[in-house]
């Protein structure tokens, strides 16, 4: 079953006088429960299409499913509603509240959807990510890999379809980085979560289970990696 599906996604910038071509007709899918690692050079396009099957940008022209609903015909509540019951999404820098505890931090995006703690699914969680003891500290409290897996943890709190993840090491040294990919592929066995990972690291990229290369706006290259 497809999770995810792309249609001839363009993202073109600029004017018909000097057009860049942020995506240059990209079609893909990625199937449940897949773990995929979208890699390129700077500029090539990865963080566009991370963000257009996330429903923060628009494409110029294409089409994109999730769960096979077309989310370029959706506006932009109904987007913000997708975003927050069916997609978890984390960024290179953490976004976490700086006034509220790890505990509200991860419990903010239920409440926002003035939805009840699923309390043992809670327990779950922290036990995943090894944070009990720091459940009252603030966020300058913790290091750098401890407020990205209050951020994971947080955009699992919904039990989303799909985790989208932004260079999520990318403010993190290599010992981190690690720890964070190996959180994240624990998620995607325990929880059979679909995960689309933007980096520039192929060290990383190799954590994955499928590559896909992208290299001014085209796919130029996708691997199945074998175990």
């Amino acid at each position: 079953m497809d999770m995810i599906k792309v249609e001839h996604l363009n993202k073109f910038y600029g004017t018909s006088d000097n057009i860049i071509k942020a995506l240059d007709d990209v079609s893909l899918t990625i199937a449940k429960g897949q773990f995929v690692a979208i890699v390129g050079p700077s500029g090539s396009g990865k963080s566009s299409l991370l963000h257009i099957i996330g429903g923060v940008d628009q494409a110029t022209s294409g089409k994109v499913f999730i769960n096979e609903l077309d989310i370029t015909k959706l506006n932009s509540e109904e987007l913000a509603i997708l975003r927050r019951r069916d997609l978890g999404i984390i960024y290179q820098f953490f976004n976490l509240i700086p006034v509220l505890t790890v505990e509200e931090n991860i419990q903010l995006p239920t409440l926002l959807d003035h939805q009840k703690i699923d309390e043992t699914y809670f327990e779950e969680l922290i036990s995943l990510i090894g944070l009990k003891p720091r459940l009252k500290s603030l966020p300058y409290q913790l290091s750098g890999g401890q407020q990205q897996r209050v951020a994971i943890a947080r955009a699992l709190m919904n039990k989303p379809n799909i985790l989208l993840c932004d260079e999520p090491t990318g403010n993190l040294d290599s010992a981190n980085s690690v720890e964070i990919i190996q959180y994240l592929k624990k998620t995607n066995v325990l929880y059979q979560q679909t995960i689309v990972l933007v980096t520039h690291d192929e060290d990383i990229a190799l954590m994955a289970d499928r590559i896909i290369h992208l290299k001014d706006g085209k796919i130029v290259k996708d691997e199945v990696l074998r175990r």
